[in-house]
């Protein structure tokens, strides 16, 4: 049996929640809250809610002053308002504001109100399932051309896997945030870096000083990885996220640029994360690399810099290491170090995580042509779904 649709009702009067749960608990699931911020706690805590509605004129918080917040609490969420004839104008900048998908006045008849939540329910069913189509479709394209990476260039893959992993995990902590858009974000990062000359990259790679001429180019690549995008449409909050990853978290020097919090989420995840990976893969310990981030003021929204720092330390503690012949590894363990061949070729980088067609391919190496144990740890599993 299908699940009802869960719809909020939110009203400071109890008979008039009564009254809507009694209409609507035949079709729907109904949960309810006494005031905006009871109903703003309930949307943090259950990201199915489907419709919401809520009365105009509330104590503490209007209606519309909730809708709004509710909007950005969890934008998916379709949202009714109920208002008194005398309420109009107000309900006009509610919908403006809150983006409001109807407005009904009170008192409601049962099948008007009945068919507003069908309508409600069957758009945020629209709304959801264009939203996973698009991420899913997205994110496979994307996987794709990094497993095509990964047998171009290792080094690059590498970085690439543990940036990803770095950022879905630390935005996971943040409420609210689109982790999806983050982590395409991630995944597209370091796309610019393959217009560097291979000196410049290598330079970077090892954390080695740049020529003024190198620093300007590493310096256009965010705007270089947006403009490969710019022709991609529906992704207005991963090219923000890529086009102000070097934004300081104190402002950039334009005076109309964004600063602090206004900094997209997914631009203050990336510049921590991304800058952590280079310095670590210049050779720095996991806590110098998180001291000269520390160091470096003004420049990282600090609070996600020590949410990161306690990611890591808590992972440090979960990890199970495992040294295996690398005829054992299994798909989803990621690599702790470099794989080489005995040659010296770099076979898989440190922070990759194998997959199917990887464990195929050490299956078809020769005996003895890999430098063994590998060291792994079992994938941690990510955040859910939203």
């Amino acid at each position: 049996m299908a699940t009802k649709p869960r719809v909020l009702c939110v009203d400071d009067e109890p008979g008039v929640l009564e009254g809507l749960a009694l209409t609507l608990r035949r079709g729907f699931e109904v949960l309810t809250a006494e005031s905006g911020k009871a109903g703003l706690e309930a949307l943090a805590h259950d990201s199915t809610i489907a419709v919401v509605i809520s009365d105009m004129r509330m104590p503490g918080m209007s209606g519309a002053a909730f809708l709004a917040r509710a909007r950005a609490t969890t934008p998916d969420a379709i949202r009714l308002l109920l208002t008194g004839h005398a309420e109009v104008d107000a309900a006009i900048a509610a919908i403006n504001e809150g983006q409001i998908f109807r407005f009904m006045t009170k008192p409601c008849p049962p099948h008007t109100l009945l068919a507003a939540v069908e309508a409600a329910v069957e758009q945020h069913r629209l709304v959801t399932s264009e939203r996973v189509l698009l991420e899913q479709t997205l994110r496979g394209c994307i996987q794709m051309l990094m497993e095509v990476l990964a047998l171009a260039d290792p080094v690059a893959f590498g970085q690439v896997t543990r940036i990803q992993r770095y950022a879905a995990e630390l935005a996971s902590k943040v409420p609210g945030a689109q982790i999806w858009s983050i982590e395409v974000a991630a995944m597209l990062s370091q796309l610019g870096y393959i217009s560097l000359a291979p000196e410049t990259l290598d330079k970077l790679r090892r954390g080695k000083p740049l020529t003024p001429e190198e620093d300007a180019a590493a310096a256009r690549l965010p705007q270089l990885a947006e403009q490969f995008m710019a022709g991609i449409p529906r992704l207005d909050l991963v090219r923000a996220a890529l086009t102000h990853r070097t934004t300081p978290f104190a402002g950039g020097p334009r005076p109309s640029g964004p600063r602090g919090k206004d900094i997209p989420l997914g631009a203050r995840v990336l510049g921590v994360v991304c800058d952590f990976d280079w310095l670590e893969a210049g050779g720095l310990s996991t806590p110098l690399a998180l001291d000269t981030l520390r160091g470096r003021r003004d420049r990282y929204d600090h609070e996600l810099l020590e949410l990161f720092a306690a990611m890591l330390g808590s992972r440090e503690r979960e990890a199970e290491v495992l040294e295996l012949p690398i005829r054992l590894v299994r798909a989803e363990m990621v690599f702790l170090e470099d794989v080489r061949m005995r040659t010296g070729t770099l076979l898989v980088a440190r922070g990759q995580e194998s997959t199917a067609g990887l464990v195929e391919r050490f299956r078809n190496l020769p005996v003895g042509a890999v430098r063994e144990p590998v060291r792994v740890v079992l994938k941690k599993r990510g955040p859910p779904a939203e």
